[in-house]
């Protein structure tokens, strides 16, 4: 017995593999030709210095005072003092003449820059410490 009778489907007037072929197709072109905009993970505003030079962090420790906490942060990840002093001591103890940059925000704390450089001084980085800043103070 039979109580329902099977309908026979008929075939879509559009072809739909082609059209799956086409949207890949276009995925892919879109994936290949776009272009990723890095984004900062803090704002600074960097104090102003009729000094400053221009110079390159490549191979060098980046330190960032923020002026909310977390207040460091070593290259992007956030860090406390503590957890500072030991990477700054083993990169120390690899590396021969370690350079170190501090990044600080004009209304950053003064006591987090103090505590930075004594850290520094404390782990071995006997080069000064340079600091980034916006050039064209004027006198």
């Amino acid at each position: 017995m039979r109580f329902t009778q099977r309908k026979r489907r008929l075939p879509p007037p559009i072809i739909i593999v082609s059209l799956i072929d086409i949207l890949i197709v276009l995925l892919i072109f879109l994936m290949v030709t776009t272009t990723f905009k890095q984004q900062p993970s803090i704002k600074l505003t960097l104090p102003q210095s009729t000094q400053a030079r221009a110079g390159s962090s490549d191979g060098n420790l980046v330190v960032t005072i923020a002026k909310q906490a977390p207040y460091l942060y070593l290259g992007a990840a956030p860090v406390t003092l503590e957890k500072l002093q030991t990477e700054l001591r083993s990169k120390a103890a690899k590396e021969p003449q370690p350079a170190l940059v501090v990044r600080a925000d004009t209304d950053a704390p003064v006591g987090q820059l103090v505590s930075v450089m004594d850290i520094a001084k404390a782990a071995g980085f006997r080069k000064p410490v340079s600091m980034f800043t916006k050039s064209g103070l004027k006198p």
